[in-house]
């Protein structure tokens, strides 16, 4: 039947398992062999499973549309233990099967017995040319090697896109060293201590806030800590939140005990636009986004794990303030602690994600839209939310994070880019020309870092107002005119 859904569309649908939508869903078309049309994998009718059995879907999804781990979970919790093992007795050997098998035990937490021995060469859960991997977790039961990038009770999943291979290949963090190891030491102690300020700044302004004095430094001496090599735990992400928020009435003592919600500018239901896991769950989650965040493997590329543990725990939601800040932190910690930076140094990521809010906002959907659309809201007023969550747990377990992960290592790159190397540049530029001026005039420290800063900034020129100002201060004209005049002939010798 044309348009019949199959394979990882046809579990989610037949069986209400609540995995999220495939972005590429496979269905019976006049096709003469399987191919990939407009978002769709177009399947010839001799090839798609002849019944409804949910087990010969699976393996057709496993067989042609690669392994996807939360459709995959979720489905086996509708499949009797007694097909599984009726299937693996019929194909002992067989790779397919015995993925299926293995994941059915992770999925309902049970043994299946009474069956075989496995036989067949060690399959590989993830195809390492389709997905980014972990180290391997080997299964001598079912003859699989887990590669995931967490755990086989947390695993977010990361497909190799063209645009991430790409990133991939790029090297950010090699690019980042030989980058810092061109710069004189002077350049690079005030580029730290400038991407550490921006950093506190840009991290703020994402959650629309202007830090005080006391927040900053805050933020800032909570950045110094990234590098050191701490291991994560509730008792130290508690000490990191109660120095990212000022209320005392906010400061956490521990994980969240209570739910909590995510709101935008709407009244009612549609105001609330995502629910964290509940509270009875998160302690397991948290456990997962921590044992990721401190692997340390140098199998899995540190960007990639930063920027895992960062949306992992932004989508936990842990505390019930400072969870944004702390989010952003970890991706410099796992980064840093990781020993791929030069020590002191972050990349000023913040800056780029503000820069890059709508994208941003898009990354964080992936997984907040349609986890929200499993919750139900019952109740809603200016202070409180009650809700019912009608979807299976594991969603928050297993999920993809491609786009997530893409996000994260092209504002890794954009950090690096555009802001620290421009940042550099232009320190060494201020150097060049604050020596020039102040071996040919004489003005006080203080005016001429502002007037050699302002002319840098505007072209070599001094704006009017700035003119003004340094006059208004008795600084003469010819003065004013000659500082800029050596300006501008230094800067077209740099």
């Amino acid at each position: 039947m044309q348009g019949r859904p199959l394979g990882y569309d046809f579990l989610r649908t037949s069986l209400k398992t609540g995995a999220f939508e495939l972005k590429r869903p496979a269905l019976i078309k006049p096709v003469t062999k399987i191919t990939e049309i407009q978002g769709v994998l177009a399947v010839p009718s001799v090839v798609a499973p002849q019944s409804d059995d949910p087990i010969e879907h699976l393996l057709f999804a496993l067989k042609h549309e690669g392994i996807e781990l939360q459709a995959t979970i979720l489905a086996l919790k509708h499949i009797n233990e007694h097909k599984i093992g009726q299937a693996f007795q019929n194909s002992p050997s067989s790779g397919y099967i015995r993925q299926i098998a293995y994941l059915w035990e992770l999925a309902n937490k049970k043994e299946l017995v009474g069956l075989g021995v496995s036989t067949g060469a060690y399959v590989q859960l993830f195809d390492s040319d389709t997905f980014v991997t972990g180290p391997i977790l080997r299964n001598s039961r079912w003859r699989v090697d887990f590669n995931g990038l967490g755990t086989p009770t947390y695993c977010p999943t990361v497909k190799k896109t063209t645009a991430l291979k790409n990133l991939l290949n790029a090297n950010i963090l090699q690019q980042a060293n030989k980058f810092i190891a061109s710069l004189d030491k002077q350049v690079l102690d005030r580029a730290v201590m400038w991407a550490y300020l921006s950093e506190t700044n840009g991290s703020y302004a994402i959650e629309r806030e202007s830090p005080s004095v006391s927040k900053a430094e805050a933020f800032a001496f909570l950045l110094a800590r990234a590098h050191l090599r701490e291991i994560l735990n509730e008792e130290y992400l508690v000490s990191l939140q109660n120095l990212t928020v000022s209320n005392p009435i906010d400061k956490a003592v521990q994980f969240r005990v209570q739910q909590n919600w995510l709101r935008n500018g709407l009244t009612g239901a549609l105001g609330v636009t995502y629910f964290p896991p509940p509270k009875d769950h998160l302690m397991s989650i948290m456990e997962g986004v921590i044992e990721l965040a401190n692997n340390d493997d140098p199998i899995i590329d540190p960007l990639v794990r930063g920027a895992l543990s960062s949306f992992g725990f932004v989508f936990a939601h842990p505390f019930m303030d400072g969870n944004g800040r702390l989010s952003r932190f970890l991706f410099h910690k796992v980064v840093c602690s990781s020993g791929k930076l030069p020590d002191g140094l972050v990349l000023p990521i913040s800056i780029a994600m503000k820069r890059n809010e709508a994208q941003y906002l898009v990354a964080l959907e992936s997984f907040s839209k349609p986890a929200r659309a499993q919750w139900k809201v019952l109740f809603v007023d200016d202070q409180s939310v009650e809700a019912q969550f009608n979807g299976d747990i594991d969603i928050y377990r297993y999920w993809d994070a491609t786009h997530c992960v893409t996000f994260g290592l092209q504002m890794a790159q954009q950090a690096l880019d555009r802001d620290l190397k421009q940042e550099s540049d232009f320190l060494q530029r201020f150097d060049i020309v604050y020596k020039a001026v102040n071996e040919s005039l004489d003005m006080n420290n203080n005016d001429l870092v502002v007037v050699v800063r302002s002319c840098l900034q505007n072209d070599g020129l001094l704006s009017n107002n700035r003119r003004k100002q340094l006059i208004s201060k008795g600084h003469s004209v010819e003065l004013i005119d000659n500082i800029q005049d050596i300006i501008r002939t230094s800067l077209s010798d740099i």
